[in-house]
């Protein structure tokens, strides 16, 4: 038995390098970092944490602290999954999903990064070691772009190695859409893979006036057409016979479930940080997996590495522009458009604790 003795949590504000936009949350300057770090009573520490699009993480980092820290201290740190029926359960009442699902994201994936290094071997290894290199995307942010800066940050992922990249749709006018599809895909070849993410914008009946207008531009896939919880919409758009992806935006193993058996979509994107955590994760993927449906991922591309690496049914992976890289003693690593999976134990994230103090959030809190 190796008990947890103490949880440490931070709660942190970090400028983005310039604004962001999507069709849903508007104009991001900034992103919230919520992090856990777990010891036990031998001495390691395990580390995950969560995010948010700039509201929300005081919440969060609250639930951990008042709620599932006490749960967990004294426990035995190894038996995971019954830490994470209790966490999840713990939060059900008021929960099911939302704040609640991202702080036990937040404190499984601690615990998962805690026992990689117990065993001295990276995570991706030992969920399963599937593959030692993961095809990715740039996911590029960026509705509010001119046409002229949507092709400028084009070439810049162009440069950077990555094979496919993700632009944002969903502006008032269809039309315009459409337009900047056409001139990405003009700028990329079709060499390349192109997803549109419309972030739950359209109607279903808008989402079929955009499949009819881009059908021709190969799409790899389009991501979130309307709001999630519409399963037998997904299912229409499907009938079209372009790929649908979604999944950011369902927080329990079970919309995921029902998405995959009614939604008839062709990828799924459970989020590491609002699932649940590595525990959660896995356990779409496996459900996904039953129904031959890939899995890729949304954001925290620092952890999504070894859970794609792992599993036998991932896509891509997300290279998301809420980046951790400046905090990080070792960044990811692309090669010829795939990333390669840390070999340190657990996670391999080595945070960069002293530079995160400057954004603390919440300075009367340990951090």
């Amino acid at each position: 038995m190796r008990r947890i003795v103490r949880v440490e949590t931070g709660h942190y504000r970090i400028p983005l390098s310039h604004t962001l936009s999507d069709s849903t949350h508007g104009e991001m300057s900034a992103f919230e970092l919520v992090t856990v770090r777990l010891y036990d009573d031998r001495g390691f520490e395990g580390v995950g944490f969560t995010y948010t699009v700039g509201y929300g993480g005081a919440a969060i980092r609250a639930l951990i602290d008042h709620e599932l820290t006490p749960l967990i201290t004294e426990s035995d740190a190894g038996r995971h999954e019954l830490l994470w029926q209790s966490m999840w359960w713990r939060l059900h009442y008021v929960g099911r999903g939302g704040v609640a699902a991202f702080a036990v994201s937040a404190v499984d994936t601690a615990l998962a990064d805690l026992r990689g290094k117990w065993c001295a071997e990276p995570l991706w290894r030992l969920l399963g070691g599937t593959r030692e290199r993961v095809p990715a995307y740039a996911g590029g942010v960026d509705l509010h772009f001119s046409i002229d800066e949507l092709l400028a940050e084009i070439d810049g992922y162009l440069s950077d190695g990555f094979g496919a990249v993700k632009i944002k749709v969903g502006r008032d006018s269809l039309e315009e859409d459409v337009e900047r599809v056409r001139e990405v895909r003009r700028r990329l070849g079709y060499r390349f893979a192109l997803m549109i993410d419309a972030n739950m914008r359209w109607s279903v009946h808008t989402a079929v006036r955009a499949v009819e207008s881009l059908r021709d531009q190969r799409l790899y896939w389009l991501e979130e057409p309307i709001e999630p919880d519409d399963e037998e919409g997904h299912s229409q758009l499907a009938e079209l016979g372009i790929p649908i992806a979604t999944g950011e935006n369902l927080h329990t193993h079970a919309e995921f479930e029902r998405m995959a058996r009614r939604g008839r979509v062709a990828v799924l994107q459970p989020d590491v940080t609002n699932v649940g955590g590595v525990t959660a994760w896995m356990k779409v993927a496996h459900t996904a997996a039953a129904r031959h449906i890939p899995v890729s991922s949304h954001g925290a591309h620092d952890i999504h590495v070894h859970l794609l690496a792992a599993v036998p049914n991932s896509s891509f992976l997300e290279v998301h522009r809420f980046g951790l890289d400046e905090f990080l003693s070792q960044p990811l690593v692309l090669r010829d458009g795939c990333v390669i999976p840390p070999g340190e134990p657990g996670l391999g994230l080595n945070f960069k604790w002293d530079a995160l103090k400057e954004y603390a959030a919440n300075r009367a809190g340990p951090v």
